[in-house]
């Protein structure tokens, strides 16, 4: 059969796989079959034993369809059903944003911000094994004794990182994160992340070239956040994205996207996020974005933000704003090049003018729970002003998170700033003659 041939049957079994649905024959595919038996098979044998399966499924129990229709059916259900196996059905739930296999008996999802497990499984460890070597291998990587590691990202943006004995003590552990859905910031307001005037509040911050740093645990939203705000920076500039993993959605024109990659097989060609921050400078960037500092790197997006490109965005993992102003000292200590304490903390006064921190609560929501100004200058130690703090309620029997967004006056020197970039400051984070010194503090 010709290539036209396939695509016009594709064309005309779209009306019927409506009716039909590839996902409820796939299903009922991976319900019939022996996956242990499957499992000895080699790919070709494997696809003829699933079509065989699948014809005699929608033969007992399908809708009346024509040669051509019925071959394109049971071709797509196939192609679905030698993805990832069991964990196919996980990833078609696009409201499952993480699936942790920890070994080949135990699977948990999250969903909305908390943890579930599944009752699916895989039907060996070898399963397991086979399904890991199917991730890897499409990035050309490998996992065994000598290479137990990996971290890899599926064709359709899902983050991957494998971890086998004898680094993992309960067999192979797989987990996948889900490519994050980029939400506008209205939306975020809506879902009580942070309250509208907040979000009034950075989007300004963005339009007038302030260097933002948001920081947060695991899974508190920090990228979709970053996402978010980006929103804001103008079309007409030029934007650099560095990131590990890409997961940025950009909506503007002029986007250059940059992602770093993994040494091969053979150890060779690895290209670091310090590499690609270096390389970004080369590249006249109105605006350097990076998805996470975490390393030597660091230290050159200091010097970034302090020669020329502000309105700089990073995402960095910290507990609290006071520690994200310790982690980015620390990060930038990392770097080959030996800079003093008092240099770093110099460039980290100079170069960051907000921290927005993220935190995810017990019920799985996640919000900002603080904004704070670093009023510190040069190398002085470390002072941070709030300007917005979520002030939490006791939790009630029901787990849910409750409590209010409070603003606080925004530093003259940052109200200033916005005003000469023709932005105005929302009244509920009015600015008085001197410092509010009763929300300052030295970071220690």
């Amino acid at each position: 059969m010709g290539l036209k041939d396939r695509l016009d049957d594709d064309r005309h079994a779209d009306r019927r796989e409506r009716r039909a649905g590839v996902a409820h024959w796939r299903r009922r595919l991976l319900d019939e079959i022996d996956l242990s038996e499957l499992a000895a098979l080699d790919l070709a044998q494997r696809r003829a034993r699933l079509e065989r399966v699948t014809g005699h499924i929608l033969s007992r129990e399908g809708p009346v369809l024509s040669h051509r229709e019925r071959s394109a059916l049971i071709r797509r259900v196939v192609d679905e059903a030698l993805g990832l196996g069991v964990l196919e059905p996980l990833l078609g739930d696009e409201t499952i944003t993480e699936i942790m296999v920890n070994g080949p008996n135990d699977i948990y999802i999250e969903r909305a911000g908390v943890i579930h497990r599944v009752d699916t499984s895989f039907a060996s460890e070898d399963q397991l094994y086979q399904t890991i070597d199917r991730i890897v291998s499409q990035v050309n990587r490998r996992v065994d004794e000598s290479s137990p590691m990996v971290d890899a990202r599926l064709p359709t943006g899902e983050r991957v990182n494998v971890i086998i004995p004898p680094l993992s003590l309960t067999g192979p552990t797989l987990t996948i994160r889900r490519f994050p859905r980029a939400y506008q910031m209205e939306e975020l307001v809506g879902m009580g992340t942070l309250d509208a005037t907040t979000g009034i509040l950075l989007a300004s911050f963005v339009r007038a070239r302030f260097n933002l740093v948001i920081s947060g645990g695991t899974g508190t939203g920090k990228t979709t956040f970053l996402n978010a705000l980006s929103a804001f920076v103008p079309a007409a500039e030029r934007i650099v994205t560095i990131e590990d993993a890409a997961e940025l959605q950009l909506m503007q024109e002029h986007v250059v996207s940059l992602e770093s990659r993994p040494s091969n097989i053979e150890g060779r060609g690895e290209v670091t996020i310090r590499e690609l921050v270096r390389n970004a400078l080369r590249m006249r960037p109105d605006r350097i974005i990076v998805g996470e500092v975490r390393g030597s790197e660091t230290l050159d997006m200091l010097q970034a933000m302090n020669t020329g490109h502000e309105g700089s965005l990073v995402t960095v993992h910290a507990n609290s704003t006071d520690d994200a102003t310790y982690r980015l000292e620390t990060l930038a200590s990392m770097s080959e090049v030996k800079v003093p304490y008092d240099t770093i903390r110099d460039q980290i006064n100079n170069a960051v003018d907000v921290l927005v921190h993220l935190d995810r609560g017990p019920d799985g929501s996640r919000r900002v729970v603080e904004v704070a100004a670093v009023a510190s200058r040069r190398r002085e130690q470390f002072r941070l002003q709030t300007i917005l703090e979520f002030e939490q309620e006791p939790l009630g029997p029901d787990r849910v998170v409750r409590g209010k967004f409070r603003h606080y006056p925004l530093p003259p020197g940052l109200a200033t700033r916005l005003v000469h970039a023709g932005e105005s400051v929302p009244p509920s984070f009015g600015v008085g003659a001197q410092e509010d010194t009763a929300h300052m503090r030295e970071v220690s």
